[in-house]
């Protein structure tokens, strides 16, 4: 390990223990150092992406061989600082570890909108960004220049994998990081750096046998243990794929507009799930009521009030066209669960609104909604 010039063994590791009193003064629940060998894990990837289960997400594709070695992306790179920030908000909802059931009792309220929990607050990208900005700043003011890179999940990283050779937990069967204090709810950063700071152990698995979040995917997008099918995943379809969402896998989405927390709220190790930091308290508390609102409330949104009362979110890059399309779906679904006449009318009368204004894909989509009756 060769040592930065000027800092030695002693000073790296002050370095350190400092940034883990910073880090949570930003915000962050965790931090752990690794190295930036990836083993196995690029050529997995690009298994996955061979066999297609990437869906249209071609970025996915054009990036491999960054995500393959940071060193594509910072030259320099000798460690890579993984970070960890709760996101559950501070509501009543969340006093107790009976949220996941509260959550799961949503989903069986058909004329409820269920918008999946880390996107109800401000856009998580923008936050982690800026607090890992803010932690790399004050890091060069502590100890003078030094090359990094601030990486969110629209940077090319492969950040499950260096959060799990760096200790902060294990990869779970539905392919999501898992950590015994805090579950699976919450947002992970990077941040590349040429210091060659002490790492992190890793930390052992524990699912053990148990199969939860397998079998209570909806659409069955977890095809074995650490292995996801994207073009199944609710998440993928109502958030990344920008066409027609197949038939077969609309009656399966229920309820759901926007991400699926399924896996996740099943997940036994979800009862130690945290709330956000109290920096983060208000960033992270539901905005314009996407908690307790209704399909026809969110359906009668115009264009504009969907930009402006989701601009900071990560909802608004989906645009309003997929927006309208999802909700469609889940009109659908609740016509065709719904034995009240009145509600029913209602339904059809808010469907047939929308046709003809927004486009073939959105219409298509109230053709099969109103066909639900």
């Amino acid at each position: 390990m060769r040592e930065a010039p000027g800092i030695s063994k002693e000073d790296l590791e002050a370095v350190r223990h400092w940034l883990n009193g910073r880090a949570q003064a930003l915000g962050f629940s965790d931090l752990k150092v690794s190295d930036l060998d990836l083993g196995q894990a690029p050529q997995h990837l690009r298994d996955w992406l061979d066999e297609g289960r990437h869906g249209q997400m071609d970025y996915m594709t054009r990036h491999a061989n960054l995500r393959s070695d940071p060193r594509a992306i910072l030259p320099k790179a000798l460690r890579v600082l993984t970070l960890r920030m709760n996101y559950l908000p501070h509501t009543p909802d969340f006093a107790d570890e009976t949220w996941r059931t509260k959550e799961f009792k949503k989903l069986e309220e058909p004329h409820q909108a269920v918008v999946s929990l880390y996107a109800r607050g401000r856009d998580y990208h923008k936050i982690l960004r800026n607090q890992l900005q803010q932690l790399a700043s004050e890091l060069k003011a502590q100890i003078g220049p030094f090359d990094y890179r601030v990486c969110v999940d629209s940077a090319p990283v492969m950040e499950v994998e260096f959060a799990q050779k760096a200790g902060l937990g294990w990869r779970g069967k539905h392919t999501l990081l898992l950590n015994r204090e805090a579950g699976s709810m919450f947002f992970l950063g990077e941040i590349l750096i040429d210091l060659p700071l002490p790492v992190d152990p890793p930390t052992s698995e524990h699912c053990g046998a148990c199969t939860a979040c397998m079998d209570v995917c909806p659409t069955q997008a977890i095809v074995a243990p650490y292995q996801l099918d994207a073009r199944r995943c609710i998440s993928y379809l109502t958030i990344e794929h920008p066409d027609a969402i197949p038939e077969e896998f609309r009656p399966l989405m229920g309820n759901r507009i926007y991400g699926c927390d399924d896996c996740q709220l099943t997940c036994p190790w979800n009862k130690f799930a945290q709330v956000a930091a109290d920096v983060q308290r208000e960033d992270f508390m539901p905005r314009h009521q996407l908690d307790h609102s209704s399909l026809l409330q969110l359906w009668a949104w115009t264009e504009a009030e969907f930009l402006a009362r989701h601009s900071g979110s990560a909802i608004r890059r989906i645009g309003y066209q997929r927006w309208l399309r999802n909700i469609a779906i889940a009109l659908g679904n609740a016509l065709r669960q719904s034995s009240d006449s009145k509600q029913r009318d209602l339904l059809q009368q808010a469907l047939q609104q929308r046709l003809h204004q927004h486009g073939d894909m959105v219409d298509e989509h109230i053709q099969w909604a109103l066909a639900q009756a």
